[in-house]
């Protein structure tokens, strides 16, 4: 009998990687999927949802929409902001129509109580668990504004999450399980909308543009450049310039992780004793150059340019893991740069 193997593709290889309950930046995931047919996406989302791996908006770009749709956005964002978006609205408008039926609509009970009472099997229980947690679903939604999503949608998608996480609750905190449910499905709704406006191309391009700055500034600088000086060239604030960074870091791990997991061909005996002895010699070689500076400033040195074998860190990540700011960093690398020029 013959036997088919299926290799994994990226995006299978990358989320079977995640820890189960763990997180996955919405930007990384826009990004992996690029290109991916559109039920390899959604293969992609139940899978994270049957891992409880939530889809974190942190450092996510914000979208205000094309046309009509970007007045509605922006007026929304702003009503929200001000905390007049029911009165404000005009009397036959959707969104104010439904909030006022929700009002109108009786909720009482303890959220934690009434799940208990859903698996007991409590007529009428789940019913009124909805009720009651339909003010929190308007709440996280209100909270979700600017990502390029209508307010309506934004609820009708956590009231969608919000169903889900009665209908499989198990036990424990309710209030966990549910604000789980309800940001992880308005999170899949934005990362959709924002798939469909092509911002995971626009990242891709940021990615491009980041390697190309990153090592035109090296060349100048004759260090690595700091994010604000990376921002600056690229247009763009210094948070935007840390995700794409920190989604570049990512990227370099998960090549990183395939290399080292990737079958390798026999060398010969001999071949592999000749690198050994280069690596050797490579090895030797730094630890000869960083004796000419101060235990400090080699393991300084050691952490920014990665010497040891891990990733080369940023002024701020070597800064934090040392007790320094990032100018204190920059400084203190020249100066050590410099005297292992002169040695």
């Amino acid at each position: 009998m013959n036997e088919f193997t299926f290799e994994e593709s990226p995006w299978e290889l990358t989320l079977s990687k995640l820890p189960k309950g763990g997180s996955l930046p919405a930007v990384q995931f826009l990004t992996l999927m690029e290109g991916e047919e559109e039920s390899a996406v959604e293969d992609a989302l139940l899978d994270l949802e049957d891992r409880r791996i939530g889809l974190s908006l942190a450092g996510f770009p914000r979208a205000a929409g094309t046309g009509e749709a970007a007045v509605r956005l922006r007026r929304e964002a702003q009503l929200v902001k001000q905390g007049t978006l029911l009165s404000a609205l005009e009397e036959n408008d959707p969104l104010r129509l439904y909030l006022e039926e929700l009002a109108s609509i009786p909720a009482c009970g303890d959220p934690e109580v009434l799940a208990l009472e859903c698996l007991e099997g409590k007529c009428g229980a789940a019913e009124q668990l909805l009720n009651v947690s339909l003010s929190r679903v308007i709440e996280l939604a209100k909270a979700h504004t600017g990502y390029g999503v209508l307010l309506l949608d934004l609820i009708q998608e956590g009231s969608l999450g919000l169903w889900q996480a009665i209908s499989g609750f198990e036990g424990g905190s309710f209030e966990d399980c549910s604000d789980w449910y309800i940001r992880q499905y308005m999170a899949k709704a934005i990362v959709l909308q924002s798939r469909a406006n092509g911002v995971g191309q626009k990242m891709r391009a940021h990615l491009e543009d980041y390697r190309a700055v990153d090592e035109r500034l090296l060349g100048e600088l004759g260090r690595n450049a700091t994010l604000e000086e990376i921002a600056l060239e690229m247009h763009i604030t210094p948070e935007e310039a840390e995700m794409v960074r920190d989604t570049l870091d990512s990227a370099r791990l998960l090549s990183q992780a395939r290399a080292a997991s990737a079958p390798r061909e026999e060398e010969p005996e001999e071949e592999q004793h000749v690198e050994d002895t280069a690596l050797f010699q490579m090895r030797q070689r730094i630890m000869d150059l960083l004796s000419n500076v101060s235990e400090a400033d080699a393991k300084l040195l050691t952490l920014r340019f990665g010497l040891e074998g891990g990733l080369p860190l940023s002024p701020e990540e070597t800064g934090r893991k040392l007790g320094l700011t990032p100018e204190e960093v920059i400084q203190r690398e020249a100066a050590a740069l410099s005297a292992l020029r002169n040695s």
